[in-house]
């Protein structure tokens, strides 16, 4: 990771967290929603930028979990505004937004960064037993939380009923708090960068830590951009679903939008790891996104549903449970090598494409 000499940058959360004061509850035209989205994205580039800042300092792979959790406090804030908004298809938001979070994750920053690490290097090698611990658990995580509610035959129509909403809920806080106890403590060796006899190695063994009073105002500013994101979020929601509406798309694709804002910055942090052949890296955010999207998201979507109006709708489609089962066949089958190479990179992307083609035309 780059030497961090100051923080920056500081201009963006604070314009962002200025226009969340000006615009709440507002109704907003089209030229003031346009300002706000714009400022929305730079508010999640810089929010992902301080969460680097505070993820170097505490190194690998404390530094990957930092900026997953960051991720999902993004997407819960903006799954809950969108659904305390009403409107159509809110009832289903939360499983499309973690979904779509587990394919983007799991295919286009994995796919993505396979292919430019193989591009750049030959054949990254990266550790399979952790990685292929964190597809474990991606798999399982996904499974109970989105496939079983489909079969479960206590509530219809894909959802839990109250008592397996809770049980779920908690079963998937505890495997989340396992995983991360493997990967900071136990083994913490599976989840560090490895040389090419596949040894590891330290992932800032040649970068020069931020200090501690640059540490701390990045995670001052990190939590303002957190903040911000969540509020300007809900104030362009509006427009995002009319927007979808209007051009004859599924409501469902709300969900993939927010997933691929709120996950653009971990798409760069990885890329950017695997072009300094730092694989490991990468498939510790691709796949720490996925575990805490999913074993974060849907707890806390969970609680949330005790005061939220309407139903919660968890279980997949038959489309989104085929789509699943073949991502993790092939996530499995990418892993067993403990290398990267361009065709495994460019099968992942295929997927992902075929996940947003059907979020379009199912």
């Amino acid at each position: 990771m780059k030497t961090v000499q100051r923080v920056s940058p500081v201009g963006v959360p604070l314009l962002a967290f200025v226009l969340l004061i000006a615009t709440w509850h507002r109704t907003l035209p089209l030229a003031i929603v346009i300002i706000v989205a714009v400022v929305l994205i730079g508010a999640v580039l810089a929010a992902v930028h301080h969460a680097e800042v505070v993820a170097h300092r505490v190194g690998e792979p404390f530094g990957s979990i930092v900026l997953a959790v960051a991720v999902t406090v993004i997407e819960v804030g903006l799954i809950i505004t969108l659904m305390i908004s009403g409107g159509h298809g809110t009832e289903t938001l939360a499983r499309d937004t973690a979904f779509a979070a587990v394919m983007i994750t799991c295919n286009g920053i994995v796919g993505l960064s396979l292919l430019l690490g193989s591009v750049r290097h030959g054949l990254p090698r990266f550790n399979p037993e952790g990685t292929g611990a964190a597809v474990a658990v991606v798999a399982t995580l996904v499974t109970i939380t989105l496939v079983l509610p489909r079969f479960t035959t206590g509530a219809s129509g894909g959802r839990f009923t109250g008592s397996q909403l809770a049980f779920v809920a908690i079963a998937a806080v505890a495997i989340y708090a396992v995983f991360i106890t493997t990967q900071t403590r136990r083994h913490r060796d599976f989840f560090l960068p490895v040389n090419a006899t596949g040894k590891p190695i330290s992932d800032d063994e040649h970068a020069t830590p931020p200090s501690t009073r640059t540490t701390v105002i990045s995670g001052i500013l990190l939590a303002v951009s957190l903040l911000s994101v969540v509020g300007l979020g809900h104030a362009v929601s509006p427009s995002i679903e009319a927007g979808v509406a209007a051009v004859g798309i599924p409501s469902s694709f709300v969900g993939v939008v927010i997933a691929f804002i709120v996950l653009l910055p971990e798409g760069i942090s990885a890329s950017r790891a695997a072009l300094r052949d730092r694989m490991q890296t990468s498939l510790n955010l691709a796949y720490g996104s996925a575990i805490a999207s999913i074993g974060l998201t849907i707890p806390a979507i969970a609680v949330a549903s005790i005061w939220l109006d309407g139903e919660l709708v968890l279980g997949l489609g038959p489309v989104q449970i085929v789509l699943l089962v073949l991502t993790m066949l092939v996530g499995t089958l990418t892993v067993i090598p403990g290398r990267a190479t361009r065709l495994t990179g460019f099968v992942h992307i295929i997927i992902l494409a075929a996940f947003v083609f059907l979020a379009i035309s199912p």
